[in-house]
């Protein structure tokens, strides 16, 4: 089952390594925060428990809608395809942007919204994301489907959790870490270089995922990692 932790954690860490709210208010609360070497640490805490209630709230509604073959294959397919746009945004982002993040200059007004608690803002500036909700609704809750996490199987259920969360402790703790300690920009060639491996892995699994839930729904993803 090792897979399921390894899938989980590469496409989360994908999601983390983009720059959005939760980077920005780790930043500013890294800058901010007394102790801003655990800022990281207690964000990511926040959005866990955020995380841990929704997959839990997801399982329980979409048992009810799972049992319908229609509806699986449809779930499996729309997660499989945004894996693959969502990939595919990132790299292409990689060649059309640069990579360039200033540590330094984030400020208050920038967070827009919560600038307290770390753990309360893991919470907070998670919800008032909408790409959030909307990454849960479509990619999340299709990753689930494709890995067959269930009540069912507790062990499966454990190692995708934790897989999703590590990869955002091993990302916006280091982060914090870095920014508390003097840390001014991110070097922006290891920082492609992995937004691209994580790019590419999401296309690959993403069209892994809409291909296995059509034509091997019975296929064992144990096999092939």
């Amino acid at each position: 089952m090792i897979n399921i932790f390894f899938v989980s954690f590469l496409v989360a860490l994908t999601g983390a390594l983009s720059p959005g709210p939760v980077l920005t208010f780790t930043i500013y609360r890294s800058l901010k925060g007394e102790r801003g070497y655990l800022a990281g640490l207690f964000i990511t805490l926040g959005h866990a428990t955020l995380e841990f209630g929704l997959i839990v709230a997801l399982l329980l509604g979409a048992s009810f809608f799972l049992q319908n073959i229609i509806v699986y294959t449809i779930i499996g397919i729309v997660g499989g395809i945004l894996l693959i746009f969502f990939g595919a945004v990132v790299i292409k982002d990689i060649y059309n942007r640069p990579i360039d993040i200033n540590l330094a200059e984030i400020k208050e007004e920038d967070i827009k919204g919560f600038t307290g608690n770390s753990f309360l803002g893991g919470i907070i500036v998670s919800l008032s994301n909408p790409f959030w909700t909307l990454w849960w609704a479509g990619i999340g809750l299709g990753l689930m489907v494709s890995l067959e996490i269930s009540f069912q199987e507790p062990i499966g259920l454990l190692l995708f959790f934790l897989g999703h969360e590590m990869g955002d402790l091993i990302w916006f703790w280091p982060v914090s870490i870095f920014v508390y300690l003097g840390g001014k920009a991110l070097n922006p060639k290891i920082y492609r270089g992995v937004l691209l491996f994580c790019g590419a892995f999401m296309i690959f699994f993403g069209s892994y995922l809409a291909l296995k839930i059509v034509f091997f729904p019975e296929f064992n993803l144990f096999y092939i990692f």
